[in-house]
């Protein structure tokens, strides 16, 4: 089974319920699911901030199991974390990330759906 991760609660959920559940279960492939990405809104994006232990530690997850790291773009911008990059033929403007973990990107839901492919995801789940 395929799920996504959509990181929009403030406060606790990124350093507990991130950092100290599903991060672990990667890390020691025990989750028991695939993920296939992981998109991250508010505050949130700090923690793929360069540097940051938890950023780290999911880069390096995320690197080794193909795991979509995703910043939403006005967040990001908001708290300097992306830049606008350019303006699609579409007229859809896009953003690269800034000062972030080495795999982060940034998009917003049209772009989430892009990068998760053709096949899905079996499960979206907020947190």
């Amino acid at each position: 089974m395929d799920v996504a991760y959509i990181f929009a609660t403030a406060g606790q959920t990124i350093d507990y319920v991130l950092g100290e559940m599903i991060l672990p279960q990667l890390e020691t492939d025990t989750h028991g699911v695939d993920v296939a990405g992981m998109f991250f809104f508010h505050d949130n994006t700090y923690a793929l901030r360069d540097g940051d232990p938890l950023g780290d530690r999911l880069a390096t997850v995320a690197d080794e199991r193909d795991i979509l790291l995703m910043l939403c773009d006005q967040c990001a911008t908001k708290r300097g974390l992306a830049e606008f990059d350019h303006t699609d033929d579409a007229g859809r403007d896009h953003y690269r990330s800034v000062g972030t973990v080495e795999n982060a990107t940034v998009g917003c839901f049209p772009d989430l759906y892009a990068a998760l492919g053709d096949d899905g995801v079996d499960n979206v789940i907020t947190l």
